[in-house]
């Protein structure tokens, strides 16, 4: 039989050769045991910054620790559907079929975490999920513009919000460690003694005293015993020295991983110490499904609608970046067609993830890098961990072991993550001229101090209509605002593709 085949098909091997030439390293499909492997180090890679933005969120809301993991088991959901469509394609308006991970962006956390403060609970979930979708949908139909407001976000203005970005999370990872600025681990709490005399004029106990005003309260004077105990710092400068020594140590796969290994080492040693129990791991589910609208229909707020629909044009602008960089790595140029697609894809999965109770999505830079690393082109090693990533969402147990990690864990976790954002800030600046235009650092000092004043003055809003507080309460908004308008005024609008794209490739992180 082998003789009859070689002998009908003499060109075979001929056959096979063009074929293989004309196969670009994009859409090679590798052998299934491969292409899972791989998969599984890309899903690796971004797993703690995948989960780190429903754990931020779903504790800033108070939601309860099972809403919390289904937050997380929706994020992984979402996260592998949104890779499947933008990786391997969904029709010619989505998708930009490159090797692409698609996860929760940190650009949204600053802005939701003021919605999640100023309207807590179900009914702010509700708030924020509606905005979600609205914003989704405007970024689906002004994806195919966006792409000519590069112009406006040259490298010294996409450096300086990726700075905010990451200052303002910051403060997310220090709360981590030591302990939230208000609730049950602020830094002081109020006497007993004086919430007692308080209980007691307020029952009548003593006759002829005016009634007590509304909200009067004793002030909080003690410290805290619940806030930066030692043992907690112990474990979080654990989980900090690990990661740094198998980032130092470690090659290739397991030096990509140091993050998600920092974490596991750090909640073995919180269970040893009695600070981690599994059993609301015990009490989750094996396999259930994500379903849309878990916390009822969602509302919709025009300010919060459009503090999110600005929030996905810095996004996108950043994706445009990565795109332009992955397609030179791949050797597959990005083209106009192809860029709308992916921008499509960023609005779609961002309209999905307010639907399945999530958050918006964005390519994520460090599976960026992880292709120039690999070497691997093959956009389905990223089909596979989308698949993978799916799985893991329709598992309750992993988001439930996820929620049930401490937050010093996450702590020390939380200053590299966070970090390396405002590092990769600091590196895309560094290709910035400025001493050939010193205008260039008016734009990032005044954009840099307007992104402060919300973190140093956080109740410099007071007095301002109470429908802007959701912009104005954004750093990072205040910050794009004022860069781009600077850097208008300053330095014009010129074509800014090739510096966007110079500057995308630096961003691996």
């Amino acid at each position: 039989m082998g003789q009859c085949e070689d002998g009908a098909k003499i060109n075979a091997p001929r056959e096979k050769e063009t074929t293989m030439s004309t196969t670009h390293p994009v859409d090679e499909i590798l052998p299934p045991p491969k292409l899972f492997a791989l998969g599984l180090q890309h899903v690796l890679v971004m797993y703690a910054g995948a989960v780190a933005v429903p754990l931020i969120i779903g504790r800033a809301l108070k939601l309860e620790p099972a809403d919390v993991a289904f937050l997380i088991s929706a994020d992984l959901f979402v996260c592998g559907l949104a890779t499947l469509i933008q990786s391997f394609g969904a029709t010619q308006w989505f998708g930009i079929r490159l090797p692409v991970m698609m996860g929760v962006t940190f650009a949204a956390v600053g802005p939701m975490v003021a919605m999640a403060n100023a309207n807590p609970g179900p009914e702010g979930a509700r708030a924020i999920f509606g905005a979600i979708i609205a914003a989704g949908v405007i970024s689906i139909l002004i994806a195919p513009l966006v792409s000519r407001m590069l112009r406006f976000f040259p490298p010294v203005v996409t450096g300086t919000i990726i700075l905010v970005i990451g200052v303002s999370l910051m403060r997310i990872g220090i709360n981590w460690i030591f302990g939230n600025p208000v609730g049950p681990t602020a830094p002081q709490i109020v006497d007993p003694a004086h919430a007692d005399w308080l209980k007691a004029v307020g029952e009548g106990t003593f006759a002829g005293l005016p009634a007590i005003p509304e909200k009067f309260a004793p002030a909080a004077t003690l410290n805290n015993p619940a806030y930066a105990p030692l043992g907690n710092i112990g474990i979080s400068a654990v989980v900090l020295i690990a990661i740094l020594l198998i980032a130092r140590f470690a090659r290739g796969f397991v030096a990509n991983i140091s993050v998600l290994l920092g974490i596991i080492i750090g909640g073995v040693l919180a269970t040893l110490l009695g600070k981690m129990t599994f059993a609301k791991v015990g009490e989750a589910a094996w396999f259930d499904i994500i379903t849309p609208f878990h916390f009822g229909m969602p509302s919709f707020d025009l300010v919060m609608i459009v503090t999110m629909t600005l929030v996905m044009i810095v996004v996108m602008i950043e994706s445009t970046g990565m795109f332009l960089a992955l397609g030179d790595m791949t050797g597959k140029p990005v083209t106009q067609r192809m860029l709308s697609a992916g921008l499509r894809t960023d609005g779609l999965g961002t309209l999905i993830g307010g639907i399945f109770n999530t958050f918006p999505y964005t390519s994520f830079s460090q599976n960026v890098g992880l292709v120039g690393v690999t070497g691997i082109k093959s956009r389905f090693v990223c089909v596979a961990g989308g698949i993978i990533l799916i799985v893991l969402g329709l598992v309750p147990k992993m988001g439930a072991l996820v929620e049930s990690v401490p937050t010093m864990v996450l702590g020390g976790a939380g200053l590299v993550m966070f970090g390396m954002v405002a590092a990769t800030g600091i590196r895309i600046l560094a290709g910035v001229d400025f001493a050939k235009n010193r205008n260039n650092l008016f734009i990032v000092a005044v954009s840099l101090g307007m992104g402060m004043i919300p973190l140093v003055a956080p109740n410099f809003k007071q007095w301002m209509p109470h429908e802007l507080h959701p912009l104005i309460e954004s750093g990072i908004l205040l910050a794009s605002v004022t860069a781009v308008i600077l850097n208008a005024f300053f330095n014009g609008a010129a074509d800014a593709t090739e510096e966007i794209k110079a500057a995308a490739s630096k961003a691996e992180h």
